[in-house]
């Protein structure tokens, strides 16, 4: 006798917008010296700043409201060659994003602190670890990482956690109730990442499955990850 499979409904990951704007923005005690820094702009204690945290605690979106305010443009530190720095800093303002060890040009980089010092521009390094903890070969570069101001992204507290549940749901266009916040929030571990990751799995099964986001599904997902 033949058996008939019933066939499995395929998700496809359709892309998503994430509003990086100031009023999208999740204040809270975690991110609280960061934002202030980005607001008190041009008023900074130096015009070369770090800006560090863990993996998703809002390095980028911080940068993308300063670029607003400042007419900065954006590049990655990976990307960063000595060609390009004049260009890069040609409006007086410049984001580099997600400095990491060892993936990034030591004289580029060198090059560009040394001109934006030249021209008074401003610059904004993004990255997970200070440079402190990280090797840099170049003594001249590593003492002026080393030496540029600070501030720091903290994981985040309960409210805040929620409040990046219920952000990430919504820039999906994920309906859900409290529920499904509590739930989440209690199970899964306190981390920007995780918390990302949690809404991008539960909304891949969801359309998956053709079903809604309820607790029960996320009750599934969570005992089968």
């Amino acid at each position: 006798m033949a058996v008939r499979v019933q066939p499995r409904q395929l998700a496809f990951a359709l892309p998503h917008a994430e509003s990086l704007t100031r009023d999208n923005f999740l204040e809270g005690p975690a991110n609280e010296a960061a934002l202030s820094l980005i607001e008190s702009w041009p008023d900074w204690p130096n015009r070369i700043m770090l800006l560090v945290g863990p993996e998703g605690s809002g390095k980028s979106h911080l940068a993308a409201i300063w670029s607003e305010q400042a007419g900065a443009r954006s590049t990655s530190a990976h990307a960063l060659n000595p060609a390009a720095v004049p260009g890069a800093l040609a409006t007086g303002a410049l984001v580099v994003e997600d400095l990491r060890p060892g993936d990034f040009d030591e004289r580029a980089m060198f090059h560009l602190l040394n001109l934006a010092r030249e021209d008074g521009a401003f610059v904004l390094i993004t990255g997970r670890v200070p440079p402190a903890a990280f090797e840099v070969e170049l003594r001249d570069l590593r003492s002026r990482l080393r030496a540029a101001p600070l501030v720091s992204l903290s994981p985040p507290d309960d409210l805040l956690f929620r409040g990046l549940i219920v952000k990430f749901c919504a820039d999906r266009q994920l309906s859900i109730d409290e529920t499904v916040v509590s739930y989440l929030a209690t199970r899964i571990e306190r981390s920007y990442a995780a918390a990302r990751r949690a809404i991008d799995l539960l909304d891949a099964e969801a359309l998956r499955l053709g079903r809604p986001v309820t607790r029960a599904l996320a009750a599934e997902l969570l005992r089968n990850a």
